[in-house]
């Protein structure tokens, strides 16, 4: 599982490094496609995949999947971890995100985000504020019981 925040760089090239805890959940090439917060989202193939195949089974004469499947896809890329951990974020992901040298990699379960440091400071303070509202997510019914999952 993709957990914590790590802080790190993009070289001239716009590559980064990869955390190694996140390398060996990684297992091979990954998807890196826009976000829905000025973000970038990473994943394992088999994890786009499973998104994907939900997408594609949405009524394709609903609007709102086709936004969605233009949003994920025509901004996804399956890329190389190279053999030094590093993957090339290209230009396009880049600019849309707001990336430039400094970065913030978050985990967030079955996949991982990419933020510039200033998109994540900004959002920080939205998760600060959503700590003294907890009620706000009691309808995700979230329990330690493994039984009624």
């Amino acid at each position: 599982m993709f957990l914590g925040q790590y802080f790190h760089s993009l070289d001239q090239k716009g590559r980064l490094t990869i955390p190694a805890k996140y390398r060996e959940l990684l297992g091979g090439d990954v998807i890196i496609t826009k976000g829905f917060d000025m973000n970038l989202l990473v994943m394992p193939a088999e994890v786009f995949e499973s998104w994907a195949n939900q997408i594609n089974d949405q009524n394709y004469a609903d609007p709102n999947a086709r936004l969605l499947r233009r949003y994920l896809f025509s901004n996804g890329e399956q890329v190389e971890v190279d053999r030094t951990g590093r993957i090339l974020i290209p230009q396009y992901l880049r600019e849309k995100a707001n990336l430039n040298s400094e970065i913030v990699i978050v985990g967030v379960g079955n996949f991982f985000e990419i933020w510039s440091k200033e998109n994540w400071e900004q959002h920080r303070q939205v998760l600060d504020e959503a700590e003294s509202d907890v009620a706000r997510f009691i309808d995700f019914q979230l329990t330690t019981n493994r039984s009624r999952a």
